[in-house]
């Protein structure tokens, strides 16, 4: 637990400097740690026999991340998520004998599962869709600033308040074949506190707080989903972490698998409700 606190003190105060920064070193960012997810994700699916295409999968994902750079080219996108499905097919083909279709769906599912969520996490911090520039007590802030520290500490929030609720409150399982130590008492503690959080930074940002209440209660019930699909995948691979990058905390997947629901979900919010 030590080393978990240490390094998610570190982690945030790392992610703070590169959110603030905005531009092209969060863009940076966000592509590394979505290359990162992607290789961990080749990696476990690796270990059950499958061969996804993890160079040809890797550019794709890296070009979808380039589609965000500037703001979210919903078209380049769609081009490359079409174009991402065809290749990995036409490979049961061109390799024929060595790339199985099994191998194929594997790769396109991953490409569009990490790249589009990775994707909309760059478009997000740039995203601005007609708002004004927040005014806070502790400076102005970007829109996409402030967007990308809603879908985040919501997010944070969700897995913090989940897990001591749980671990103090926790009697009953919420989905023991999938994640053995979620509760339901632990989900609820999720909930009230992602909405009291991201309420609270609806006052920090002088959004509509009541809007902001229903956007927390949205995060929470989606970063839990996104956290249970990891966990399905892991499972059905036979892995207990992604990977060992961050200590304390896993692979770069386990620590965004629901951060990979809950950014989508912001970034289509608030083109269609008003945070003002």
């Amino acid at each position: 637990m030590l080393v978990r606190i240490i390094t998610g003190i570190v982690g945030i105060g790392l992610a703070a400097f590169v959110i603030q920064a905005g531009g092209t070193l969060f863009a940076v960012c966000g592509l590394v740690l979505a290359l990162g997810a992607w290789f961990e994700y080749c990696n476990a699916f690796d270990k059950k026999g499958y061969r996804p295409a993890l160079v040809i999968g890797g550019l794709f994902v890296s070009a979808m991340c380039y589609a965000a750079y500037g703001g979210l080219d919903t078209g380049l996108l769609t081009m490359l998520s079409l174009g991402a499905v065809l290749v990995m097919f036409l490979l049961t083909v061109l390799l024929h004998g060595s790339f199985s279709v099994p191998s194929a769906a594997v790769s396109a599912a991953g490409v569009l599962y990490l790249g589009m969520s990775f994707a909309h996490l760059i478009g997000l911090r740039v995203m601005e869709h007609g708002m004004a520039p927040v005014e806070t007590q502790l400076g102005v802030l970007e829109p996409g600033c402030a967007l990308i520290w809603t879908a985040l500490i919501g997010t944070w929030a969700s897995d913090t308040f989940a897990y001591f609720a749980g671990s103090f409150l926790g009697r009953h399982k919420l989905c023991p074949s999938i994640s053995p130590g979620k509760t339901v008492e632990g989900f609820i503690g999720g909930l009230i506190g992602t909405t009291a959080s991201v309420a609270g930074l609806g006052v920090l940002f002088g959004f509509d707080v009541q809007v902001m209440a229903v956007l927390g209660l949205c995060i929470c019930i989606i970063a839990t989903l996104g956290d249970l699909v990891e966990s399905v995948m892991k499972r059905y691979t036979g892995i207990k972490d992604s990977g060992h990058i961050i200590p304390g905390h896993g692979g770069i997947w386990d620590r965004f698998d629901s951060v990979i629901y809950t950014v989508p979900f912001v970034y289509y919010f608030v083109q269609f409700v008003a945070l003002r």
